[in-house]
């Protein structure tokens, strides 16, 4: 029997299943039922998985592993399988490289995750949750300003700022921000300060009651 060299076999063409693979293919591609075709063809698959371990079960391995049954057989196979086969032109092609948004981001410290916000909070047609929209904004530029300086930054500023990068289209009433702080993380919404300002009364209420109940009892002692 004759000797074979390597320099006179055709070339592996996916290295990671090897020569046996490559051959197994050539030989289902002979078989001319096609049924049985489809049937040896869904063993080797198998085969392949045991092969290559890194290939987990799931759908997109799966498909994985019949693109390299096909591009073992350099894309010509004629079988039943559950994934189409892919265009040849499409293997080992580079995806097409993401564009980046060019545009300054006027703000560094902010960032452009503040714009994309701003940009969001326009489009907004109920004012209420443009409202909250301003004051999460808000809230937002304040920390990451404090995070970049040691200075406070005043609610004015910020304001002037959200309506610079809005081009004036989004606005708050500034001294309710300053009265209710809605512009501090630590301190939540209007609605919020009005119940705690309502707790706060009936605290008050109780307290003072309390020291009339204890007066009356003194003053029957």
């Amino acid at each position: 029997m004759g000797l074979e060299y390597n320099t006179e076999r055709s070339d592996v063409r996916l290295k990671e299943y090897g020569r046996n693979i490559q051959k197994l293919v050539d030989h289902i591609r002979t078989i001319e039922d096609q049924e049985k075709r489809s049937a040896y063809a869904q063993t080797l698959t198998d085969l392949m998985k045991q092969i290559n371990p890194n290939l987990k079960s799931n759908q997109d391995n799966d498909q994985k592993v019949w693109d390299d049954l096909y591009i073992v057989s350099n894309f010509d196979l004629d079988i039943e399988a559950p994934f189409p086969m892919p265009e040849k032109s499409a293997i080992g092609k580079k995806p097409q490289r993401m564009p980046y948004k060019n545009s300054k981001i006027k703000y560094m410290h902010y960032g452009r995750s503040v714009e994309i916000m701003i940009e969001q909070a326009i489009q907004m047609e109920d004012p209420e949750s443009k409202k909250s929209a301003i004051i999460h904004i808000g809230r937002l530029m304040k920390g990451f300003y404090n995070t970049w300086n040691k200075d406070n930054i005043d609610d004015e500023i910020i304001l002037k700022q959200i309506k610079q990068l809005s081009d004036n289209q989004l606005d708050i009433n500034i001294e309710e921000v300053k009265e209710f702080g809605l512009f501090n993380n630590n301190i939540r919404e209007k609605k919020n300060h009005n119940r705690d300002n309502r707790d706060r009364d009936n605290r008050d209420r109780d307290r003072r009651n309390n020291n009339r109940r204890r007066n009356n009892n003194r003053r029957r002692n």
